[in-house]
């Protein structure tokens, strides 16, 4: 099995029925998850029964993405289970921001952590984080291998780092946020449909998810500008929504 299902697709809070940042990688039954906003945990758990995951990366800190690393940390620590750790890869304020939700143990009892940015081996992908602007430390992450790129960026402002983040990608899975008012901002941290096909058509993606949606945005709208920007597929990010990652 070679797929990405999408646990979650809304940025800042969940709209109803849905979840917040959140995806699960699956390759030849290696399981990494990328992101663990609000409400991702539940849904993660119908894919893998007591949070069985290989690893796990955070992009940054905000709860919207992270929160429910906490839920998972929770499980293993309680639920039984064999006491190995499970890799995670997050930028430091990650385990300051969780670690503040239970300050008598130490996430470190489950994980074993690795700092981004930095480049490590996660099972059959070799796992880059580069750091992208945004309101806080926040890492893209490129997962790729000799069969499959794939690329990610969490949340970020344009910079032409998204363009080397997902060069020649199979799929680039890009926030957009469309949040009003953010193109105006002096210094951007999250980005627009049309810049997400932007640096998507910069990179040359052959696919393009749009993630990270503004509750009570219009998808079809930001597919749609999306499309204006980028000649390649756009995907629209849904919960249980599964990509498959094998060649075609």
């Amino acid at each position: 099995m070679r797929q990405v299902t999408v646990l979650g697709s809304c940025g800042a809070y969940p709209e109803p029925g849905r979840a917040c940042s959140g995806f699960l990688v699956e390759w030849d039954g290696f399981r990494l998850v990328l992101d663990l906003g609000y409400a991702t945990l539940p849904r993660l758990l119908a894919h893998c029964p007591d949070g069985a995951v290989d690893a796990v990366v955070i992009t940054h800190e905000h709860p919207d993405h992270c929160i429910d690393l906490h839920g998972l940390f929770r499980m293993r620590l309680y639920g039984g289970g064999d006491g190995s750790r499970v890799p995670l890869y997050c930028t430091p304020g990650v385990l300051t921001r969780l670690g503040g939700l239970e300050p008598d143990v130490d996430l470190r009892a489950v994980f074993d952590v690795h700092e981004l940015p930095g480049t490590y081996r996660a099972g059959p992908f070799e796992l880059s984080g580069v750091l992208l602007p945004h309101y806080v430390p926040n890492a893209g992450v490129r997962l790729q291998n000799d069969q499959v790129v794939l690329a990610y960026t969490g949340d970020t402002g344009p910079d032409p780092l998204l363009a080397e983040l997902g060069r020649d990608s199979d799929l680039f899975i890009v926030e957009a946020t469309d949040r009003k008012g953010e193109p105006q901002q002096l210094h951007r941290n999250l980005l627009a449909s049309e810049e997400a096909g932007h640096w998507a058509a910069q990179a040359g993606a052959r696919r393009l998810m749009l993630t990270h949606f503004w509750p009570g945005n219009d998808r079809a709208a930001s597919a749609a500008a999306a499309r204006s920007a980028f000649g390649g597929e756009v995907i629209i990010a849904d919960e249980d929504l599964v990509v498959s990652l094998d060649p075609t």
